[in-house]
């Protein structure tokens, strides 16, 4: 059966996994959306029995239909290789009567690599596919940690050139500096003086600019994206929720048909709208549990059927869900409002007044999410809670997570086996982590000694990705204003 995509605001026009992957964003400014989500028809003793990049192969080759069998193969033997330090990909760590999923082993610690690693491949491939000669120009705005994955994976790519934005004071030191350092010759790295929401809405109105784009298309560019608005980023995040049952499985701690819940950490709703997709192909899945920081707007949203983004803007600890609008949520407003037209309707809304609500019909259709938040205090206390009860070390990100989980459990008595989603090694976010544990003990230290010192709590090794920037030059520092995004694009471009 050949999957097919459509804009969330379009007039219900098709086209392929590849167009879709290409574009990145639609051109009515919506985002792609699978016609009809395909079916896991593959026995869970078949599954058991595979590995990471098999298990791919089966999910990705179900959405991504337009691509031969050779060709999607290769995106995910280049991929899933000796970047990730582990064999197993995104291993399951038992604690606490809870599974972390580890997504951070791969090239820059965080699971933004695990969907980062194969979208240059996919991308072009996809190019080649569709017969493009124009050279690729991946705009992207980050939270902290997309940036640095995607330069990772198209640094050096042929006929592509990546343009990251990132809000100046919003990201961590070492997320900072993972980005600065980054080499190669086609990637650039810009900060903006505004916060994460500023960069996003900026790329945006960007791909929006058909003027923008008619004039980049004389000189030889176009547009694609590496946010997770691309449904190439989208679907290989929901690889790992199939694989993470998969383990369970095999490992004798669920029943093939006994549902799992699931924790993610979110901001953009992206990983948690992967892990709703896995639901909807038939994976097992009971409560989508989504954790919010103090930026609390999702767990707003589903306690309310409101979304507003009028508030606060509060930098926290896990400034990758340092998020006030959360973009992969369309997709879910989509499929619970029924139409192009209603979804339109309320994105138009968010646009203009910064908010909508949506109806009890629609509020009814929410019964698989669970929506909670942690505050600062709350995210540390369980980092130490679980150091102290079981050695474990977690990064701030997993903490709100695990924090919410607690909540959530309290609430509804709910003990079903659960998997969360850990996001980020500790080691990016080092200063945090260790201040949780003994800020007194810990504080003084200079970035890289708190480096070491979680080394030795934690009995983990220093991952390459940290031991990189020890002493790597600054590459990148160009800073602008929001207004200024537009033409620090075509600075870099050439084409004044």
């Amino acid at each position: 059966m050949d999957v097919l995509y459509k804009s969330t605001r379009g007039d219900g026009s098709t086209v392929t996994a590849s167009q879709a992957i290409l574009k990145g964003l639609a051109g009515d400014g919506g985002l792609y959306v699978p016609v009809q989500i395909p079916k896991l028809n593959i026995p869970m003793s078949d599954l058991i029995k595979m590995n990471y990049q098999e298990v791919a192969y089966e999910v990705m080759g179900r959405f991504f239909t337009d691509f031969t069998e050779e060709e999607l193969k290769s995106c995910i033997a280049h991929a899933y290789d000796e970047k990730f330090d582990t064999q197993e990909i995104a291993p399951l760590h038992e604690g606490d009567g809870v599974y972390y999923l580890e997504l951070f082993h791969g090239a820059t610690i965080a699971f933004k690599d695990m969907a980062l690693s194969i979208l240059p491949h996919l991308l072009t491939t996809s190019a080649r596919k569709n017969k493009v000669h124009n050279e690729i120009v991946i705009l992207t705005a980050t939270s902290g940690d997309t940036g640095k994955a995607a330069m990772a994976g198209f640094a050096d790519v042929p006929g592509t050139r990546i343009i990251v934005f990132y809000p100046k004071d919003g990201v961590s030191p070492v997320q900072e500096k993972q980005m600065l350092t980054q080499k190669g010759k086609n990637t650039h790295v810009v900060a903006i003086r505004g916060n994460f929401d500023d960069a996003q809405t900026g790329v945006k109105q960007i791909f929006n600019d058909k003027e923008l784009a008619e004039e980049l298309e004389r000189e030889g560019f176009q547009f694609s994206s590496a946010n997770s608005i691309n449904i190439g980023r989208l679907v290989p995040q929901v690889v790992y929720y199939v694989h993470a049952y998969a383990s369970l499985v095999r490992r004798g701690k669920l029943k093939d048909g006994e549902k799992m819940n699931v924790v993610v950490p979110t901001g953009n709703f992206g990983n948690i709208l992967a892990a709703y997709y896995a639901k909807n192909m038939g994976l097992p899945i009971g409560e989508l549990i989504c954790a919010s920081n103090d930026n609390k707007v999702l767990y707003d949203f589903f306690r309310t059927g409101n979304y507003d983004r009028n508030r606060e803007f509060l930098l926290t600890t896990s400034p990758s869900m340092d998020i006030l609008i959360s973009s992969n949520l369309e997709r879910l407003i989509y499929k619970i409002a029924g139409s192009e037209e209603k979804n339109k309707a309320f994105m138009e809304s968010l646009s203009d007044s910064g908010a909508y609500g949506i109806t009890d019909e629609m509020k009814a259709e929410l019964k698989d999410f669970y929506g909670n938040y942690a505050t600062e205090d709350e995210a540390a206390a369980a980092i130490r809670k679980l150091y102290e009860d079981t050695g474990y070390v977690i990064d701030t990100h997993t903490a709100v997570a695990a924090a919410v989980y607690d909540k959530y459990k309290a609430e509804t008595k709910d003990l079903a086996t659960t998997v969360i989603a850990s996001t980020a090694s500790p080691y990016k976010f080092a200063r945090s982590v260790l201040h949780a544990i003994d800020a007194e003990r810990f504080d003084t230290l200079t970035d890289m000694e708190q480096i070491d010192a979680l080394c030795e709590i934690a009995k983990v090794p220093v991952p390459d990705a940290i031991e990189e920037i020890r002493t790597a030059p600054v590459l990148h520092d160009t800073v602008v204003e929001v207004d200024e995004m537009d033409g620090i694009v075509k600075k870099i471009l050439g084409v004044w």
